[in-house]
């Protein structure tokens, strides 16, 4: 097994024990694994030169389709998130077509404004969504199994964590496909993609159905790992929130966004606790940092010591 795949599954395992001898992580790790989820998918996007500051649409989606599921349908946790992936890849489709028509700051904006409406809609119609109240998500069945909201919590934690490491497996061979390939190549040139044949809208939409979808997914973990679903869920400072850890993490490997992620969570819970009031601070000087000594973003620290590692076994 190579030196960076040791390393990743040697982060998993530490994440995987840490909630043995700390349980309240395990709810931190959650969130920052449904966050991270949504990150990565924007960092798809920046991998072909898009930025969306919109994606807070699909999380937003996501929480509320399991929260109105179990308004009357009582369906398993598994369920209940295979349908947040459906309601994301659903809702990406059909904003894709639209949007991949579109590059730069107007895909941004678009973004921003399709998510602004949602937002909108979710606080005004007081009797469908509860309004800013948001709606309650009562604790689901795990697994065909009952559990207290504690149990279900930290079940739900390593369920995250699995579905976490077979999705990053996925797109980390789906990055290697000629499809994967084309994206990056999207950012520097795509008017020679398209005299090479390469159906670059087709490519965008893609990427962009798959970024809904794993947005969705976040949201759906969210909303049951939490209990509750608010409207603030789509509001534009989540969407931000997404770029940021995409950028913290950095977009050069699939385990970036996942670090970025685990990072603001992490510094964002322990400054609320001593540091009241300043967390914005500390996450702003966090960001600084990286972008002065590493440009591409936490994942670059992985990145150095695989680049080591190959030259250390380099004939």
């Amino acid at each position: 097994m190579r030196q960076g795949s040791l390393l990743l599954l040697l982060i998993a395992t530490v994440l995987a024990l840490l909630p043995l001898f700390f349980p309240w992580l395990g709810f931190v790790f959650t969130l920052a694994l449904a966050k991270g989820l949504a990150a990565l998918g924007i960092a798809l996007l920046l991998r072909g030169g898009l930025v969306s500051f919109g994606h807070g649409l699909y999380f937003g989606a996501g929480a509320y389709a399991v929260a109105f599921t179990l308004r009357w349908l009582p369906l398993d946790t598994v369920w209940l998130l295979l349908l947040a992936v459906l309601t994301g890849l659903a809702l990406g489709l059909l904003a894709g077509l639209f949007l991949s028509r579109y590059r730069g700051i107007f895909f941004a904006m678009l973004n921003l404004a399709f998510s602004m409406v949602f937002y909108a809609l979710l606080a005004k119609f007081y009797h469908v969504t509860g309004g800013t109240d948001g709606i309650r998500v009562p604790t689901p069945t795990l697994l065909g199994l009952t559990l207290d909201r504690t149990l279900f919590g930290e079940a739900l934690f390593y369920l995250a964590l699995l579905l976490t490491l077979l999705l990053g497996w996925g797109l980390t061979r789906f990055l290697r496909t000629p499809v994967g390939e084309a994206l990056a190549a999207l950012r520097t040139n795509e008017v020679r993609l398209e005299y090479l044949g390469i159906p670059v809208r087709r490519v965008i939409l893609l990427v962009y159905v798959i970024s809904a979808g794993l947005a969705s997914l976040g949201g759906g973990l969210a909303g049951v790992a939490v209990g509750h679903v608010v409207p603030e869920l789509a509001f534009w400072v989540t969407s931000g929130e997404f770029v940021y850890i995409a950028i913290l993490g950095g977009i050069g490997g699939v385990p970036g966004p996942f670090l970025g992620a685990l990072a603001y969570e992490l510094i964002r819970t322990f400054a609320f606790k001593y540091l009241a009031f300043t967390w914005q601070l500390l996450l702003g000087a966090t960001m600084l940092l990286v972008i002065f000594f590493l440009p591409g973003g936490l994942w670059t620290l992985l990145g150095e010591r695989r680049l080591r590692g190959r030259r250390a076994t380099a004939p």
